[in-house]
């Protein structure tokens, strides 16, 4: 495969040229107009961010890809999938109120935003994982899944189960429903937190095959029976019943890439990567911590792995900040010497979480025939 051109502009402006006009630049300039946009629902796939997070995507970014979007003839959303999770976007009230706090509105993007697996997270399309290895089928939220196009804007951090998040991830464990992330976070059934639980018997009301009962007031998994399709999860009116979160590192990251693949695989699909505000951990929590390297710049291209990788390599490639959790680990002499196979392999995003294996995932994607990780970078100023 030849390398895939990898579009970069840094956050410089000069003149009367804003960013968000240098944004749309750089995004024709990657060949976003020969995407045939007339009359096409186009989810614009991004992270909201949960409330109390201050490094989400400003909205004003979104408002230009989704302006530009319409000037091509598109019929854009913004969308997400629930969490899996207990927080601000479980479901899709809390979820669009955690969006418009974080200034997600129609009137600051001019366009709608769509909770992609609707009310509790059970609204979704099973799509075909073509040369899947750890998945056959997706389970996607059925907004995204319909969609006729996909774009993404994705805001490169780290990631305490990923390692690093970029678009593979936003796309892949962002598109995936309830169920769906159930899929890539566990290689088996949930699990009951008894103290948790009322014996109100909703999970096992909706569960279709026998695999949760409620026995002395409390929920049991059946094991035989469980198919591990979170249903119950969703349902759980007090959050009783979680993910065991016992995937592989390897395995979730390459599950990532299968849940992409699912979603983009045979639709015009185009990606911006936003690399600044780099914070140590995803947009999901709820705090965010001082960034671990200086803000370099936004990336765009149309294969998803070279993105990425471009993205990796920009962040490896700068120097640390010194107040930030980075910096402490580089100061101290145990931590560093825990990690100094990373700090040698200049894979910051691995010194962060150690236990994660992020590039598994552009490897995979790779095999599966998403992308490649050999790119050109062709920078415009």
């Amino acid at each position: 495969m030849e390398k895939a051109k990898v579009y970069f502009t840094n956050l410089r402006t000069k003149g009367e040229e804003s960013l968000l006009q240098k944004l749309e630049r750089l995004m024709k300039k990657a060949g976003f107009e020969e995407i045939d946009f007339k009359d096409k629902f186009v989810a614009v796939k991004i992270h909201f961010g949960e409330p109390g997070n201050l490094a989400y995507l400003r909205p004003n970014w979104a408002r230009t890809v989704c302006d530009y979007i319409k000037k091509l003839g598109g019929k854009p959303f913004l969308t997400d999938c629930n969490t899996l999770y207990v927080g601000g976007r479980k479901n899709a009230i809390d979820h669009l109120d955690s969006a418009y706090v974080n200034g997600y509105n129609p009137l600051a993007t001019g366009v709608q935003t769509i909770i992609a697996d609707g009310l509790r997270g059970l609204d979704e399309r099973e799509l075909p994982v073509p040369g899947g290895t750890y998945c056959k089928t997706a389970k996607i939220g059925s907004a995204l899944a319909e969609a006729d196009i996909v774009i993404s804007m994705s805001h490169v951090k780290g990631h305490v189960s990923a390692g690093f998040g970029g678009v593979l991830k936003n796309i892949g464990m962002g598109g995936g429903s309830r169920s769906g992330k159930q899929a890539m976070h566990s290689d088996g059934t949930p699990r009951v937190i008894e103290e948790r639980c009322v014996g109100c018997r909703t999970c096992e009301k909706n569960c279709a095959h026998e695999g949760i009962k409620v026995v002395d007031r409390k929920a049991r998994i059946n094991e035989d029976k469980c198919l591990g399709c979170g249903r119950c999860i969703a349902v759980c009116p007090k959050d009783a019943i979680q993910t065991k979160w016992d995937s592989g590192k390897e395995a979730l990251s390459c599950k990532i890439a299968e849940y992409t693949w699912a979603i983009i695989n045979g639709k015009p699909n185009f990606h911006i990567a936003f690399v600044m505000d780099v914070s140590p951990d995803c947009d999901c929590d709820g705090q965010n911590d001082l960034p671990i390297v200086p803000d370099v710049g936004i990336f765009a291209g149309f294969d998803p792995v070279a993105v990425d990788q471009a993205c990796a390599d920009a962040v490896n490639a700068q120097s640390i900040n010194e107040g930030s959790v980075l910096g402490d680990i580089l100061r101290d002499s145990r931590k560093r010497a825990e990690r100094q196979k990373m700090i040698d392999d200049k894979d910051v995003f691995r010194m962060l979480h150690p236990n994660t294996a992020w590039a598994a995932g552009l490897e995979h994607g790779e095999k599966l025939g998403m992308g490649t990780r050999e790119y050109e970078l062709i920078t415009m100023n």
